[in-house]
């Protein structure tokens, strides 16, 4: 399973309730807002340092780029661009969108 999520960790639950019903070896994808929680300020406080121990962690570059933290990105999470999302999408047959 895809596990996507748009919203900051400090502006919704979204991603805690996301990481609380993952199951080991899903997949979460960050988007939108979401990609904070993947910088290198917020994977601590967002969770996401535990998360990668079991999920497979992406962020989309595009939104990295356009919040200007591509460079803060932490160790363990991929960054895909649009094509790697789509490919994303297509690799798990069911995807959740984490509001």
């Amino acid at each position: 399973m895809l596990h996507i999520v748009t919203k900051s960790h400090r502006q919704s639950t979204s991603l805690a309730s996301c990481l609380r019903l993952a199951q080991d070896g899903h997949a979460l994808l960050l988007i939108e807002d979401g990609v904070y929680a993947a910088t290198a300020g917020g994977a601590a406080s967002a969770g996401l340092a535990e998360a990668l121990k079991r999920l497979k962690v992406y962020a989309l570059k595009p939104d990295l780029e356009a919040r200007g933290v591509a460079a803060a990105l932490v160790d363990g999470v991929g960054a895909v661009d649009y094509a790697g999302f789509v490919d994303l999408v297509a690799e798990h047959a069911n995807n959740q969108t984490w509001l």
